[in-house]
């Protein structure tokens, strides 16, 4: 798949999902990253006016989540997300930010993936570490 059939692909199985609720949309691409960006307003906010740790986390998974999906064989295989951490270094009350993935360990049946979060200006929002697992898909 090229650029565009990515961005394409990750954004249209985005429909109907909290990457929908939350207004993630997968922007760049390329070989071992995937780069996917989130407005910043009152609905992914904490009580505090800022953003949420978990509106990030949540970036955070759905970006590296997806990446995973261009390391395996779609059609016999699936990904989960079975660990997640993260540590938010910066506030951030309004704008854009942007997760991007990028591949640490791509083995059979784990890929690690580390996610940094940025605003609109580069700076480091939050850096997060996301473990998938590949399994076989169940014959049904």
């Amino acid at each position: 798949m090229d650029k565009d059939q990515i961005l394409e692909y990750c954004n249209a199985f985005s429909k109907n999902t909290l990457m929908e609720t939350l207004k993630i949309e997968f922007i760049d691409a390329g070989e071992g990253f995937l780069t996917a960006k989130m407005p910043v307003d009152s609905s992914v906010h904490q009580p505090m006016g800022l953003l949420h740790g978990g509106a990030s986390v949540a970036l955070a998974e759905s970006v590296g989540s997806a990446a995973s999906h261009f390391y395996i064989d779609n059609k016999n295989q699936e990904v989960r997300g079975i660990e997640i951490s993260a540590n938010h270094l910066k506030s951030i009350r309004e704008g854009v930010v942007f997760g991007t993935a990028r591949i640490i360990h791509k083995g059979r049946s784990i890929h690690l993936w580390e996610i940094k979060i940025t605003d609109e200006a580069g700076n480091l929002v939050s850096l997060c570490k996301l473990t998938n697992m590949v399994l076989t898909k169940e014959s049904k």
